[in-house]
């Protein structure tokens, strides 16, 4: 399966971006989906990640109550909703699926697919 993350950009403190992670190649209905980031100079972590049916969904703290991540089969995408995003939310926004397991995991060695990333940048 390839994956293709679109949706970054720059928005000022406070602001919103809505990221999206088609796939392509195979239907991903089955597979979980995770979302995750890296910012310059740092190791890549976790940020939220859905089950394959979206009925579990697990985010890390730092962005719980801000970002929504949600997916929608029919059109073979997941999505992360980013509100009120602060300048240390800037990093490349990476997708990843998961044949491997269907729960909402934030261990990026479960996830065997992975999108080329998009750049969120948060400033004014």
């Amino acid at each position: 399966v390839q994956l293709q993350a679109s949706g970054g950009g720059l928005v000022q403190p406070g602001g919103s971006l809505r990221l999206s992670c088609a796939g392509s190649g195979r239907t991903i209905s089955r597979y979980s989906m995770g979302w995750f980031r890296q910012a310059p100079g740092k190791e890549r972590e976790f940020v939220a990640a859905t089950s394959w049916s979206g009925g579990s969904t697990n985010y890390a703290a730092s962005v719980k109550g801000r970002f929504t991540i949600s997916r929608d089969n029919a059109k073979n995408t997941t999505y992360l909703q980013m509100n009120s995003l602060a300048p240390e939310d800037t990093a490349v926004y990476y997708c990843a699926a998961s044949s491997r397991s269907g729960a909402a995991s934030s261990i990026s060695g479960v996830y065997n697919y992975w999108g080329q990333g998009t750049l969120v940048t948060v400033s004014s």
